[in-house]
């Protein structure tokens, strides 16, 4: 397995278990697994690593979620996320860690703005304009989440910008987004698969790991309805905000 001290292993648990919660109860908490997998790890290998533990949490987002799914905008999306897909494979084919890492300081700190963003726009009842959900915005959407999901597994606050312009129903929101996410990570398997980031050590790893997700998607199913994620979502930023400052140093 990877080679790691007590507190990285205490990291990457720490990440495990919240990958499990976002998938279940907290939407965007996923962004401080990321920032502790690429602080632990070589950037290439944490976005291999996080994929798979992101996989076993998508089961359970589809168990909870899968009859809300509204399959006209997935496949409205389908294009310009395949073509993001593609750039950000190409990216991460050719770039070395050093760039990888910086890039996923960069993405977090974009995808933090970006969730601030839509926090704001959420909290003025004239923020969003009426849903048109057209090929325009889905391919601008579609195209940025494609490619930093790639990179960093970081494309839920895109999404989630996406689902908002479009005014989508909380229930269709997170339906669509479990099928979304859990579709995009079987597809970039063979992607990542292909230019050698699933070593033994990193699937052995995954293998400790996945079990803590288990844990994090089953208490997030029971807490769902009782946490102040108003706090947490405040936590999740804080750390995530030190995390990619510490990856772009």
């Amino acid at each position: 397995m990877i080679d790691l001290d007590p507190w990285g292993w205490a990291a990457l648990g720490g990440a495990a278990l919240t990958i499990g919660v976002s998938k279940t109860a907290l939407p965007g908490g996923s962004i401080l697994a990321i920032a502790l997998f690429a602080a632990v790890l070589p950037a290439r290998t944490s976005t291999a690593a996080m994929l798979l533990l992101l996989m076993v949490g998508d089961v359970f987002a589809l168990i909870a979620y899968r009859r809300h799914a509204h399959w006209p905008t997935l496949l409205r999306l389908a294009p310009a996320v395949v073509a993001g897909l593609l750039v950000g494979f190409a990216f991460l084919a050719f770039a070395g860690d050093g760039v990888v890492r910086r890039a996923i300081g960069v993405i977090l700190l974009l995808m933090i703005g970006v969730t601030l963003w839509r926090r704001r726009r959420a909290s003025r009842t004239d923020a969003v304009a009426p849903a048109s959900g057209g090929l325009v915005l889905a391919g601008a959407y579609g195209t940025l989440g494609g490619f930093t999901t790639m990179v960093a597994n970081a494309g839920g606050p895109v999404m989630s910008m996406y689902f908002l312009a479009t005014r989508t129903p909380v229930q269709v929101f997170l339906g669509t987004s479990a099928w979304f996410f859990a579709i995009i990570n079987v597809i970039k398997v063979p992607f990542l698969a292909g230019i050698g980031l699933f070593t033994g050590p990193v699937l052995l790893t995954d293998a400790i790991l996945a079990p803590l997700v288990v844990i994090g998607a089953l208490a997030g199913l029971r807490l769902a309805r009782r946490l102040n994620q108003r706090v947490f979502d405040r936590i999740v930023i804080a750390l995530t905000v030190a995390g990619a400052v510490y990856l772009l140093l």
